[in-house]
């Protein structure tokens, strides 16, 4: 297993009933969650799973049945029906030791979200990097889809565009014309966003996959509904997470920067440079992981650090042969050498392999 795969629970959510309708209401919530649970149709075969399983949702159809096998109480068991629930339902629940009664479908969406939970404390969940440029061409754009595809060359990974007035990541990684939801799309959705939901959805260019913004004539904007269920789901679903954030001032994209674990300041070894990340870092101020990624040698990394109160994640030459390897839709990551493959491979803790770099200039 790759170190970037989320590891699996260690045992699946139990759901135990023998009503097919019931069942057939449970389980594309399950799904919603990102969840896929074992069913148990009779409390025999409840038992085997019944002490390891995180969650347990017992049918109202086999409550009664499943307290005579006296189960030990179990601290994340429900009774769920969906029927009007009778007076004795709550007393056989009480009786079970479960923690409630859940009555579908009004109590749908709080039962995605209970579900959803265990994938969100998962220790394994994804990584999520932000890029932000501390000055207009510093290319945090170009950075941002190259930490995608070097992610991706091993674990699935996502790059999220942040900023209708950009390129388009899209574009950039050769996928435009690939069918898939964009953010309009998904500003339209209400409920929770399911993490295998959104990775299939989007264009993908092997295990990478792409949210951005649609390139036709529309006013497109950020809602802050769809970005954070967006970036939940991308978290859930992939190791790695790229955010591509705009450089201008707007709560929203102050949050979702928040909400990233690392925060790379993309600029370039000058003094505007060297000023627009010193303003970054009053920005984000309160971030606990910023960093600048330096491109140029003008300054040394030391100077940089004392000018912005920011440590330099990596400084890199400028790579030859980008605007090439965008037009033909190969994206900014052509081979797996060059400084800036180097450059992201140190940003997510990896090396680049010497003699991959040999084949690939072969």
């Amino acid at each position: 297993m790759s170190r970037h795969t989320p590891p699996p629970p260690s045992a699946p959510v139990l759901v135990v009933t023998a009503d097919e309708a019931l069942l057939a209401a449970l389980l594309p919530l399950a799904a919603a969650a990102d969840v896929t649970p074992t069913v148990a149709r009779d409390p025999l075969t409840a038992l085997r799973s019944w002490a390891r399983a995180p969650v347990v949702l017992v049918g109202a159809d086999l409550a009664d049945e499943m307290l005579r096998y006296t189960p030990e109480p179990h601290p994340r068991s429900y009774v769920v029906t969906h029927l009007p629930a009778p007076h004795e339902l709550f007393r056989t629940t009480l009786r079970l030791g479960a923690e409630q009664v859940v009555e579908l479908p009004v109590s749908s969406g709080w039962l995605v979200e209970l579900l959803a939970d265990l994938t969100e404390r998962q220790p394994g969940r994804g990584r999520v990097v932000g890029v932000i440029g501390g000055t207009g061409g510093a290319g945090a754009t170009t950075f941002a889809c190259a930490l995608g595809q070097w992610a991706a060359r091993s674990a699935p990974a996502v790059v999220i565009d942040c900023d209708p007035q950009g390129p388009g990541l899209d574009r950039m990684l050769g996928v435009e014309r690939r069918e898939g939801f964009r953010w309009d799309a998904l500003c339209q959705t209400t409920g929770r966003l399911s993490a295998r939901a959104l990775r299939e959805a989007l264009p993908r260019s092997g295990r990478l996959g792409v949210l951005s913004w649609y390139v036709d004539g529309r006013v497109q904007s950020l809602q802050a509904f769809a970005a954070r269920e967006a970036l939940s789901a991308a978290r859930r679903g992939h190791a790695v997470v790229v955010a591509d954030l705009p450089r201008s001032p707007d709560p929203l994209v102050d949050e979702i920067a928040a909400r990233c674990d690392l925060l790379l300041v993309m600029t370039v070894a000058s003094v505007v440079g060297v000023a627009g990340a010193a303003r970054m870092r009053a920005r984000f101020a309160e971030h606990a992981d910023v960093g600048v990624v330096l491109r140029g040698e003008a300054f040394g990394p030391e100077e940089v650090q004392r000018a912005t109160g920011l440590p330099v994640v990596v400084q890199m030459r400028d790579q030859r042969g980008l605007a090439e390897a965008v037009d033909l839709g190969l994206g900014p990551l052509r081979t797996s050498r060059g400084p800036l493959a180097r450059a992201v491979a140190q940003v997510l803790g990896e090396s680049v392999d010497p003699q991959a770099d040999s084949q690939a200039a072969a």
